[in-house]
């Protein structure tokens, strides 16, 4: 059973929980972005957490399905479609064979979810059939034409009375823990982090979500040895204005890390949008 695409939308690309523990092979996390919008849409379907989905950017996308099948579209909500008639959002969805569905542009946030019964089953490249933008591991970004084969169904698909759909963060307010190179900066610039205004950047990606604002200055010249970060890291670039690391990041890097935004604010840096007001809250150091 496939699923050929097609519209790719913005950027569509397969995303599953991703490829931990390669760190030392230069191999980032990768993996979905909204790890709780893709969990929900596999349960939806039926699927294992482990499954992988399609994370649709802005634009959503639209494939073609040659056999029957139930889907079911979480994260940014979005008008869903199928054979042009109106479907459910966050709910299993069965598809005839040979059915359109069309994943509309998110009304709210960034990126959704499908999931297929079965998931998506790409082949796997470390344990993993996620799409790593930086390392060109996975599947490439979804094209027209593209043809994706299907797993077998594992589970029945799950009812849901209601389903919590998260409003995009506005502002985006996240955490921050000093360190570990925050003493390559000056206190001004620590307070400028935590106490200034920045705004998401259209040219945020997989890779980093990058910031608009006041640069930060640093206390000290030259630059490091290359060093691991780990998902979160908010490294500062010559330019001064800081990055916060997402799934797709480089596994080492020369500029300074001023601090670290734990896991469990991220994904909704996955649906802050360019333009999105962006707030530090210091929370202590690593």
């Amino acid at each position: 059973m496939t699923v050929t695409v097609m519209s790719a939308g913005l950027l569509t690309t397969v995303q599953d929980l991703g490829r931990p523990g390669h760190a030392h092979l230069g191999v980032p996390r990768s993996g979905a972005l909204d790890q709780p919008a893709h969990r929900l849409a596999n349960r939806l379907v039926g699927n294992p957490a482990t499954a992988a989905t399609l994370e649709t950017t802005v634009l959503g996308c639209a494939v073609r399905v040659d056999r029957a099948v139930t889907v079911a579209v979480a994260g940014a909500p979005c008008a869903v479609r199928v054979d042009g008639r109106p479907a459910a959002w966050a709910a299993p969805v069965r598809l005839p064979a040979g059915a359109l569905l069309e994943v509309g542009a998110a009304t709210r946030g960034v990126r959704s979810y499908v999931a297929f019964a079965g998931g998506i089953a790409a082949a796997p490249v470390l344990g993993s059939r996620s799409t790593d933008l930086l390392s060109g591991l996975g599947p490439a970004p979804l094209a027209p034409g593209d043809a994706l084969p299907l797993g077998e169904p594992v589970g029945p698909a799950a009812g849901a009375d209601v389903v919590p759909a998260p409003a995009p963060p506005d502002p985006l307010l996240l955490p921050v823990l000093f360190g570990p190179r925050d003493d390559w900066f000056t206190a001004r610039s620590l307070a400028v982090l935590t106490g200034s205004g920045y705004r998401v950047s259209p040219t945020s990606n997989r890779i980093g979500l990058r910031l608009d604002g006041p640069p930060l200055e640093r206390a000290r010249e030259g630059e490091l040895p290359s060093e691991g970060m780990v998902l979160g890291a908010v490294q500062v670039p010559p330019d001064g204005r800081p990055v916060v690391f997402l799934a797709d990041h480089p596994t080492t890097g020369g500029y300074p890390v001023i601090g670290v935004v734990p896991a469990a604010a991220l994904p909704a840096v996955a649906q802050a949008a360019p333009g999105t007001p962006v707030r530090f809250t210091p929370v202590g150091r690593r």
